[in-house]
């Protein structure tokens, strides 16, 4: 069993405690630390938290706390983390896991130095649809990934400190764009070095200094693609969805925004619906279990097992630093209006990575391109010559 110190009483915390106190039934949240005392009281008599505090430090330092989670603005995870390799706690930081890439870092250096488990909480890696997908990609399923899209988009976060910059370090790049690019990362290979991005990145909408829409692609060594598309303008709710096209098929996933559930009502659901909801009445899709459909709990049982187990979970800290350092680049390239590196310090995938294969033979003579079956009942191949380079039909 796990005693667990949460940092932070805003939404994600809230998402965080609702998982750990109820999916393996034997972790617990035993202190709640806030900013503010009345805060802090709330949550942890809402959630049946025994203890409470406003300092990060007396929070980690508990003796009865095994385990620190991080739910905390983006300008005190540096802080709450370096507190935690101090005590030597085992540490799980929420996205993004810096301001930026030197940031991130200096956390990750200091876990490892301190020798801690360490977990970053990227939630939407573990949905069970995504995992699924991730499953099949693994088997074969669509043979080799050359491109994938991840799009998460809403009417914007819950709380002031997000729009400011800040405290956030950035705005839908940084707040949104993070899970995208994970996301991509894990469906084309996280051993597969992410070389250059190219990015669109604008405030539109927003009376805001950071950007409130971004359009990017992170291409990889393989040339593989990652595309992703965040907004905190859209309207509708939060839109959720992933795209994966390989050599030999295509995945979409829709985990938001149309749940499974849909529900026409005049009058109104008086209740919370879903996050993000922006309408009680007429067509509302409420979900059913957030923190199962959006992947928390998968995603707690996998760190706090794999910390049992002595092993190594499916995201970590170096995980979060290298998705820092990816948007650090799309930031650049936002201004430069040009391709820009990934310039990581610390690359811990394959060296070298084999293009993807091009070209798929027919015969000694032949490369294939399509075969389609016509309206006649009859199949059509287009071929192309090896020694000539002409196309051909058949």
């Amino acid at each position: 069993m796990a005693k667990i110190a949460m940092l932070g009483t805003g939404f994600i915390a809230g998402f965080y405690t609702l998982s750990i106190n109820g999916l393996r039934n034997r972790d617990q949240v035993h202190m709640v630390c806030s900013l503010d005392d009345k805060s802090g009281r709330k949550f942890a008599e809402k959630h049946g938290i025994p203890k409470w505090t406003t300092s990060i430090h007396d929070a980690v330092n508990d003796p009865e706390v095994d385990v620190v989670v991080v739910g905390l603005p983006n300008n005190l995870h540096k802080e709450a983390v370096l507190k935690a390799a101090e005590a030597k706690k085992a540490v799980l930081c929420t996205k993004p896991l810096g301001r930026n890439a030197a940031e991130a870092k200096v956390m990750l250096d200091a876990v490892e130095k301190a020798g801690i488990f360490n977990g970053y909480l990227e939630d939407l890696v573990y949905p069970a649809k995504t995992l699924k997908a991730l499953e099949s990609i693994k088997n074969g399923v669509v043979g080799q990934v050359i491109w994938a899209r991840s799009r998460e988009t809403h009417p914007g976060p819950h709380s002031d400190w997000f729009w400011t910059k800040e405290i956030s370090g950035g705005g839908a790049l940084l707040d949104l764009g993070c899970h995208c690019i994970e996301i991509g990362r894990n469906y084309i290979g996280k051993e597969i070095r992410p070389v250059e991005v190219v990015c669109w990145s604008d405030t539109i909408v927003k009376p805001i200094d950071a950007e409130d829409n971004t359009i990017g692609l992170v291409r990889y060594e393989n040339g593989a693609v990652a595309q992703f598309e965040v907004s905190w303008s859209f309207r509708g709710g939060m839109d959720l969805r992933d795209e994966v096209m390989g050599t030999e098929g295509t995945i979409w996933i829709n985990n938001f925004l149309r749940t499974g559930i849909e529900i026409f009502t005049a009058v109104g659901e008086g209740a919370y619906i879903a996050e993000k909801a922006e309408s009680t009445t007429g067509w509302i899709f409420p979900v059913a279990d957030e923190v199962v459909e959006l992947g928390y709990n998968n995603m707690f049982a996998d760190m706090l097992s794999a910390m049992e187990k002595g092993i190594e979970c499916k995201e970590t800290f170096y995980d979060g630093y290298v998705v820092n350092e990816i948007m650090d680049a799309c930031y650049r390239s936002a201004k430069s209006k040009k391709w820009e590196p990934v310039e990581l310090q610390n690359w811990r995938g394959n060296e070298k990575t084999e293009p993807i294969n091009k070209f798929k033979e027919y015969n000694k003579d032949y490369y294939f391109v399509k075969e389609e079956k016509m309206p006649d009942g009859s199949v059509k191949l287009i071929l192309k010559d090896k020694k000539t380079g002409q196309i051909i039909q058949k």
